[in-house]
């Protein structure tokens, strides 16, 4: 499959989460679990942002 890279903001990060967090658990967990694991792995310096993130 085909990646691409997408710049966005920690805020419109969450709102995309919780937007997904609205869909069925099946649907949608492994897309939020890659999101939630990738914005952490590049917020790893900032322990306090990486943690709020939904």
């Amino acid at each position: 499959m085909e990646k691409i890279t997408l710049s966005l903001s920690i805020p419109e990060i969450n709102l995309i989460l919780e937007a997904l967090g609205r869909l069925p658990y099946a649907q949608v967990y492994e897309l939020i679990g890659n999101v939630q694991e990738q914005a952490r792995g590049q917020l790893c310096s900032h322990p306090a942002v990486a943690e709020g993130l939904a």
